[in-house]
């Protein structure tokens, strides 16, 4: 990767915007009203605040690829790397290099009580340790070293292997560790049901629907390869590795869909052969089919992984392009790099060169950098060239609509999402192209995607429209985080600004958009963030979206989100929320300072019209003081989201990107598209 400069503007003057910033709209059109010019703070804030910029755009700037885009690292727990190591042991290709660099970053992150935690500084996770411990095993590790006796005692208080979820116990299980029998039922005759009988494929989340059919060939399958070693001392009782439970009422759901569970397990020992058969070739061709063209299937781990497994099982060997490009594809999640001389190992989850993109893109132009940039050119270029011009499974709900979406990887055909392409068109409009016809089609063209990919709520989700069943997420099966892919805020909110700023602000689904999120937000004043920690994460979105859209700042919606953001702003000056605030109320806005939701925290308050608020100048005081001399913010804690507690993420972006953006609002004002004409109301 070779660095891109800031094309030779030469250094930046305390106090002023980078070389050749302009006040009026980047990009949007002839006509644009000009960004707001903040009022005047105190000299000493706005001066460290445009050295921090200053040092900022820098920093980004070299760190671009050549050919256009932005990527972070994306951090996320290390059954990642424990599930890589056991895909490698079950199909034979486990190499003692890769082995023992994934344990040193597996053996790295073990806490001093023996656990692995699934997010920085969060609680032990059971399943997590159970996996880390059987991927130091398979490194070699011996059960009696100090490390692994301090980890099998506290996974044995925990309820052992049997307290484990569903995901954990089926690796077991692929080598007899765990038996199948003890597993919950998932036959691949659901490939067959139709889109309107209830949990059809298509009323899963596009991730669990490209996780569930191929563990659905695995299920039927039930393969089981030699264990390496014995994994007793993890049972809290050896004798009884799989104590029976109490089944819940039959009349509750719990209940109901237990007693099903009991129906499939007998299904499975008299389902019709030439039934069975037909369905594993059905699901084996959806899973081929989407594919993409890395090899990789929507751009994820997990759904790569158990598609190895199921066409590896149907007798695909490997060398056989599908298999060997799925492998490929997953070598290139690996983050190789050094420690203490030696070589170390960190499987990516995803990777987000899309969303890096656009995020970097609108915090250079919201900086000041000028619009035709040649950084900004080029990642427009790579932008524009990621536009999904094909239909994917979305079509399934909304079949007349038209493609025109952006994905979040590098390929990832199938499963466009709404957040990422709100967030590409915003960026988009921060560049004067020297083509700007491309720039108007692909805009034009993403934002009636959007449009149609309204739910009948009014708001939008992530990758679906109106993906709300309630059956899945009650399946003994899915007890892996969520599963289904409902209307959020935060994406919601995205989409009301972008749809905004391309002067859709009255259009009737922007005004049910606007309303809905009026209607979601909490008696505190904040709202809750689906994809990110948490309600600074939402409400940093909402209110930039609400004011966009024409609500005043006067607003008592927006002045209810100032004063909650107020409440819970850190003596530092900072914000941080933990994840433990989706599960425990007691946490919600409250946890040490990070550079990311200090940011989203300032990008509320300042689209309020706080510029000259005191939490602001100690928000842009704490950015400041707390950015290394080389442009960098640190930021260990995980502050994207997954799934809400069960799979958090550390975007190593969001550290840079974020507090970026804010610093240039608070410095220029912004954001630096035009905005829609101020209304009294929704």
């Amino acid at each position: 990767m070779t660095a891109t400069t800031d094309g030779g503007s030469g250094p930046l003057r305390a106090g002023s915007a980078p070389a050749g910033a302009r006040t009026a709209t980047a990009g949007a059109g002839p006509g644009a009203p000009a960004r707001a010019t903040p009022a005047a703070a105190p000299s000493d804030t706005r001066e460290a605040a445009a050295r921090a910029a200053e040092r900022a755009v820098r920093h980004l700037l070299d760190r671009q690829d050549d050919r256009g885009w932005w990527k972070g690292d994306l951090e996320t727990n290390v059954t990642m790397d424990a599930e890589d190591l056991l895909l490698r042991q079950f199909l034979g290709i486990r190499d003692e290099r890769t082995t023992q660099a994934s344990a040193r970053h597996v053996r790295g992150l073990q806490r001093e009580d023996g656990t692995w935690a699934s997010f920085h500084g969060g609680p032990g996770d059971l399943s997590t340790t159970v996996e880390a411990y059987v991927a130091l095993r398979l490194a070699g590790d011996r059960p009696d070293d100090p490390h692994m006796l301090r980890a099998a005692l506290w996974i044995r208080g925990q309820g052992g292997i049997a307290a484990t979820r569903v995901f954990t116990r089926i690796w077991l299980a692929l080598f007899g560790w765990w038996r199948w029998e003890d597993l919950p039922e998932l036959p691949p005759e659901l490939i067959f049901l139709p889109t309107w009988f209830p949990l059809n494929i298509y009323d899963f989340g596009c991730w669990a629907r490209q996780t569930i059919v191929p563990l659905s060939i695995v299920s039927a399958k039930r393969p089981v390869r030699p264990a390496p070693f014995a994994l007793a001392e993890l049972h809290s009782d050896p004798d009884d590795p799989c104590p029976s439970r109490r089944m819940a009422p039959a009349t509750s759901w719990e209940g109901l869909f237990q007693r099903a569970d009991r129906v499939l397990h007998h299904y499975h020992r008299v389902a019709p052969r030439v039934l069975r058969r037909a369905a594993m070739r059905s699901a084996a061709r959806w899973i081929v089919e989407r594919q993409e063209n890395d090899g990789c299937w929507g751009g994820i781990q997990p759904p790569a992984v158990y598609s190895l497994i199921a066409l590896h099982l149907l007798g695909y060997d490997l060398d056989h392009p599908v298999l060997r490009e799925g492998l490929a594809s997953l070598d290139r999640f690996a983050v190789w790099r050094e420690q203490d001389g030696l070589p170390v190992r960190m499987v990516e989850a995803c990777q987000s060169p899309v969303w890096d993109t656009c995020l970097a893109t609108i915090a250079l132009g919201d900086a000041g950098v000028p619009p035709d940039h040649p950084a900004l050119v080029k990642a427009a270029d790579f932008m524009l060239a990621e536009q999904i011009v094909r239909p994917g499974d979305w079509a399934v709900r909304r079949p007349e609509l038209g493609p025109g979406g952006w994905a979040f990887e590098f390929h990832n055909d199938n499963y466009p999402d709404i957040d990422d392409t709100a967030e590409v068109i915003l960026a988009l409009r921060r560049v004067s192209h020297p083509d700007p016809a491309r720039i108007e089609a692909a805009a034009e063209r993403g934002a009636r995607w959007t449009l149609g990919m309204q739910s009948r709520n009014g708001a939008w989700a992530a990758f679906d429209a109106d993906n709300t069943s309630p059956f899945p997420n009650r399946l003994p099966f899915c007890d892996f985080g969520e599963v289904v892919d409902p209307p959020s805020a935060d994406v919601t909110a995205h989409v009301v600004e972008m749809l905004a700023h391309e002067g859709k602000a009255d259009h009737p689904r922007v005004r049910r958009g606007l309303r809905w999120l009026l209607a979601e937000q909490e008696p505190s004043g904040a709202w809750f963030g689906r994809w990110g920690v948490n309600y600074v994460y939402g409400t940093g979105a909402v209110v930039p979206a609400l004011t966009a859209a024409g609500l005043p700042p006067a607003h008592p919606a927006i002045r209810r989100a100032v004063a909650w953001l107020e409440s819970v702003q850190n003596e530092d000056g900072g914000w941080g929320e933990d994840l433990r605030s989706y599960r425990e109320r007691s946490w919600i806005g409250r946890g040490e300072s990070t550079a990311s939701q200090t940011a989203w925290a300032l990008l509320a308050l300042l689209a309020a019209g706080e510029h000259e608020g005191a939490a602001v100048r100690r928000g842009v005081g704490w950015l400041a003081a707390s950015q290394h001399p080389d442009g960098s913010w640190d930021e260990p804690q995980f502050t994207g989201t997954g799934f809400p507690w069960d799979f958090s993420i550390n975007y190593h972006l969001y550290r840079q990107v974020f507090p970026l953006t804010a610093l240039g609002r608070y410095l220029h004002g912004g954001p630096s598209t035009g905005s829609a004409s101020p209304r009294e109301g929704a």
